[in-house]
């Protein structure tokens, strides 16, 4: 059941009084689904990772020990603003942090709090008041370019907080308002645009071919498994995958796509080759926007270059459906390169609290920061050696 609420009644003479509700329960997270994605639509947050459906999934099996702590603000009966947060807790308590849902292997891009438009200053005094009140750091990964959770720093800071910000990985994305497939593809180099038309039109020549949107729960159950194998294919011989691999992630990825289907988000495209599925394209298409979330092929075809046509294929299709962009989420893989030169950086933001603890904490993250930052140019300079010699 939902938890009381955490004496924190704030007041204000030019917004009435609000209530803020730290909710630390399985029961009480389902209980927001009503109106969870309605004050999620009337904010400028809005994507699929931060809906009722993905987080709520995340937290049923990739939760793991964290303890929810969604905070909630109201305005009398009006929802206007919920933090997504969990807490981890460690063995030495100042060590303990406040992450957003949806952060680790399930791969959520633009995590933020959800305010409705307008509310932001009062919902960034009523967060701050939560944060103080918790003998916790926040650790808040892969937010969004203009995140309003960013809003939290200076009056944190202004109470003795120490801070740390950095750039947490680079999403690219294709401006498509205005396009058609023939208009896109002017755009790209001419040896690009050669090939994408080249391997297409090849593989309707060489094989009987077929490109599916699954609209059917059976359907998507078979391309998941499909997309599963073929994943775990490709990347047997660099260690393995962490996509598709634990039974908590499979878990996830079929409850999460079988909540995208109902709500008519998912797009699992399927490139078929003598009637079976020989590449899949996991996705969603949420707010004119496809999010490209997750690809994989038969390395049968490899020599066909099955990836970069199922990858053109998408984007002609999510110009067909009217998307006005087709982001593809975070990584700089080279071969994203070729399709767009835009990108948008995400943000992390650390913050520790004012206390002896929180120092300990800050300066315990600044030495781990500077180990992981020698351990990269040191594994730099050898792959260079290595190229070199």
């Amino acid at each position: 059941m939902r938890s009381a609420p955490e004496a924190l009644r704030l007041r204000s003479s030019t917004v009435g009084a609000l209530s803020v509700e730290c909710i630390d329960s399985s029961w009480g997270f389902t209980s927001l689904r009503p109106e969870w994605n309605s004050l999620l639509r009337a904010s400028a947050s809005d994507c699929p990772f931060l809906t009722w459906e993905w987080l709520h999934t995340w937290w049923t099996h990739l939760g793991g020990s964290s303890r929810l702590r969604i905070v909630a603000v109201r305005e009398g009966d009006t929802l206007v603003a919920l933090a997504p947060l969990c807490l981890m807790e460690r063995r030495i308590g100042f060590l303990n942090r406040l992450h957003m849902l949806g952060t680790g292997n399930a791969g959520s891009d633009y995590l933020d709090v959800i305010v409705r438009r307008g509310w932001e200053d009062v919902a960034v005094l009523a967060l701050t008041r939560f944060a103080s009140s918790q003998n916790a750091a926040l650790a808040l990964r892969h937010l969004a370019p203009r995140a309003a959770v960013c809003g939290l720093l200076d009056p944190l800071v202004a109470q003795g907080w120490h801070s740390s910000t950095a750039a947490d990985g680079t999403c690219p994305y294709i401006p498509l308002a205005g396009h058609t497939w023939d208009s896109y593809l002017a755009t790209l180099g001419s040896s690009h645009r050669a090939n994408v038309r080249r391997r297409i039109n090849a593989l309707g020549k060489t094989f009987e071919t077929s490109f599916e949107t699954v609209d059917s729960d059976a359907a998507r159950r078979e391309a998941l498994k499909a997309l599963a194998i073929f994943h775990e294919q490709r990347y047997a011989t660099r260690g393995g995958s962490t996509a598709f691999t634990t039974p908590a992630l499979q878990a996830f990825h079929n409850e999460a796509t079988r909540r995208a289907l109902d709500r008519g988000w998912l797009r699992l495209f399927v490139l078929r080759i003598n009637d079976a599925p020989a590449a899949v394209m996991y996705g969603f298409m949420y707010n004119r926007r496809f999010y490209f979330y997750q690809h994989g092929f038969d390395d049968r075809y490899a020599t066909q270059s099955l990836g970069l046509a199922l990858m053109g294929l998408s984007i002609q299709r999510a110009i067909e459906e009217g998307a006005d962009e087709f982001d593809m989420l975070w990584g700089t893989e080279s071969y994203k390169q070729l399709w767009t030169r835009d990108a948008r950086v995400l943000r992390s933001v650390h913050l520790f609290p004012p206390h002896t603890g929180g120092r300990l904490h800050h300066r315990t993250f600044q030495a781990r920061r500077a180990l992981g930052s020698l351990a990269r140019r040191v594994r730099t300079t050898v792959r260079r050696g290595t190229h070199g010699s």
